[in-house]
């Protein structure tokens, strides 16, 4: 586990692919007990140690997740993202190009928990909710298109929904249309950058993920810097 940044209110780490950020129904243990362990022996806590989920990752994404240490930093946290005050920005690598080099994106979407998977409509449905995007695309390597994603919402799958709408699904993502899947299981998907005034001190946080050592990702990397 990394930890990006760390203080009395909050935690950031960088989750890596695989991980669940939250106890699910395969058992296995989340990233939000790992945390409390590693805080308890860190700072030699007794008793319980208050560990919050703010917001979570798919399990086949990597990138930065938030984690509150206070019930105070939490709720303050929860009021942020729900007012759309923390500015999430991911990186995608798609085989396909979109049509246009950046836009916005906007459709609805449904989750069906039973198979884990979103449905998507470009117009309303009941039981559906509005989903947006912006994107641009950064730049191309030889075979794959690395792509910036901004929400502009917070559905479940939803870049990897919207970006397969558009003929672009991310890189391994099997369950949205891509051919093949990466071969440690991930898909090509990182939560690359995120910003927000801290909940309690009101500094202004900015944060970005380190990229994955894979030769691809390392690539994009220097495609970006270019």
């Amino acid at each position: 586990m990394e930890v990006i940044y760390n203080d009395n209110h909050l935690i950031v780490v960088n989750k890596s692919p695989g991980e669940i950020v939250q106890g699910d129904k395969t058992g296995d243990e989340p990233l939000v007990e790992t945390l409390k362990k590693w805080i308890k022996e860190k700072y030699a806590k007794p008793g319980n140690v208050f560990c919050g989920v703010v917001h979570r990752l798919d399990r086949p994404v990597g990138g930065l997740v938030i984690f509150a240490k206070t019930s105070k930093a939490l709720s303050r946290l929860n009021e942020m993202f729900r007012n759309g005050d923390v500015h999430k920005t991911y990186w995608a690598l798609t085989r396909n190009l979109p049509a246009e080099p950046a836009g916005e994106l906007k459709g609805y979407i449904r989750t069906i928990e039973k198979s884990n998977k979103s449905l998507y409509s470009l117009t309303p449905k009941e039981g559906y909710k509005e989903a947006r995007l912006r994107y641009r695309v950064l730049g191309s390597l030889d075979r794959y298109h690395l792509i910036e994603v901004e929400l502009l919402t917070g559905r479940k799958h939803q870049i990897r929904v919207q970006l397969a709408s558009i003929g672009c699904p991310i890189k391994g993502d099997l369950k949205y249309g891509d051919k093949r899947s990466n071969p440690d299981g991930s898909i090509s998907l990182l939560a690359h950058h995120i910003e927000f005034v801290h909940p309690v001190s009101k500094e202004k946080i900015s944060l970005t993920a380190p990229l994955p050592a894979d030769p691809l990702w390392q690539a994009a990397g220097a495609l970006k810097k270019h």
